[in-house]
């Protein structure tokens, strides 16, 4: 069934549409532009949203779980409501994120991710997984944040070869230190695996920050989370990630991860083109203070902060929110805001032909917003949560 959305504005998000209209037909956008130049001739059922924003579905790179659900554990009905719970907050498309366990849990957890990525897809507007984000094993043992350290390894491509067929070669993304030995000649062995490399919880040299770009790293995970800190004299992996126009950059901008003026530092380094937003979301997202799980790790949830042992462990930030977060915090405009959360991160993951944008050809994954950045709607394959 042909099927027209009508707004007052979208954002592509590289143009801004006055009056837009998107036909969608069989998941896929057929035409997409303003009402006078687009017809609508054919379409069997109207959906108008007059004060809404059209936006193309998010894209949430980094997510461990939400709605009581770990994406480690193999439970089909929660995580069928752990992806209802993320279109909920506008999110189509995520990369489930492992966290660092044993050889042999990791294994067992990739096997299960890459059966349901390569699933078909369900008749229902629930996100949709894209390919798993490998974060860890291979990271520095100084700066592993809350990754338990007698998992964490050096880097091996044998072990990443078993870690590819282990997902039926499902992994898109990998988080890893570039100071670690062997970790160029993984970066290398990745890119050939079409894996992107993501430079993160590491305690990184400027020298060997700049090693692992040269070898194919594209990005950097959670930049200043889990990260040598800045030195003026000693750069560092941070001041390679915020200065190297090469590769681009994610962010948790919760206000707890990062501070508000430390955002807009982030934010002005990176700009539109190559900043992006993550929630680092854990399975407390959406539900009420208590103990979580991250992997294997018991976590303790109150007042918004996820703790380990006193350690942030993860984060309860929604998308929508981060991108509210951008508007509020550092004073950014929508359209600019929900660029990081869209193309941006179909870049990163290497979708941006089928995803992050509105445009003729693109798959149908639609969220519709209210003029201050709260979601309205969200169709998924053109498919609607609310319907």
């Amino acid at each position: 069934m042909k099927t027209c959305i009508t707004a007052g504005l979208a954002f592509t998000p590289l143009e801004r549409v006055q009056q837009p209209v998107a036909v969608i037909e069989d998941g896929r956008i057929e035409a997409f532009g303003t009402r006078e130049a687009v017809s609508t001739d054919g379409c069997e059922r109207f959906l108008h949203f007059p004060d809404g924003v059209l936006a193309p579905g998010f894209i949430d790179i980094h997510v461990h779980g939400g709605a009581g659900h770990d994406v480690m554990n193999d439970d089909p009905a929660a995580n069928a409501g752990f992806e209802r719970h993320l279109a909920k907050h506008g999110v189509t498309s995520y990369c489930p994120t492992t966290v660092t366990a044993s050889i042999d849990r990791t294994l067992t957890s990739l096997k299960m991710l890459g059966a349901t990525i390569w699933a078909s897809s369900p008749n229902e507007a629930r996100a949709r997984p894209m390919g798993v984000h490998l974060e860890g094993p291979f990271i520095s043992k100084t700066k592993c944040g809350v990754h338990p350290v007698t998992e964490i390894q050096t880097p091996s491509v044998d072990l990443f070869r078993r870690f590819i067929e282990a997902s039926g070669e499902a992994v898109r993304m990998m988080t890893l230190a570039p100071e670690l030995p062997g970790a160029a000649e993984l970066i290398r062995e990745a890119v050939l695996q079409r894996v992107r490399v993501s430079l993160g919880h590491s305690d990184s040299g400027t020298t060997a920050s700049k090693a692992g770009i040269a070898a194919g790293a594209s990005h950097a995970t959670h930049t200043f989370n889990a990260m040598r800190a800045l030195d003026h004299r000693r750069p560092g992996i941070l001041g390679v990630t915020l200065s190297d126009d090469r590769i681009s950059a994610d962010v948790i901008a919760d206000g707890i991860h990062v501070a508000p003026d430390t955002l807009k530092v982030f934010l002005k380094a990176k700009g539109e083109e190559r900043a992006v937003l993550i929630t680092d979301g854990i399975s407390a997202t959406g539900m009420p203070d208590g103990k979580y799980k991250l992997g294997t790790l018991d976590v303790e949830v109150a007042k918004g902060q996820c703790l380990y042992k006193g350690r942030l462990a993860g984060s309860i930030l929604t998308l929508d929110l981060a991108i509210r977060n951008v508007m509020s915090m550092a004073e950014w405009k929508m359209q600019q805001a929900v660029r990081l959360a869209t193309l941006n991160p179909a870049r990163v993951i290497g979708v941006e032909g089928r995803k992050g944008s509105l445009a003729a050809g693109m798959d149908a994954d639609i969220v519709v917003l209210s003029p201050d950045g709260h979601v309205v709607e969200t169709f998924v394959g053109g498919i609607q949560t609310s319907a």
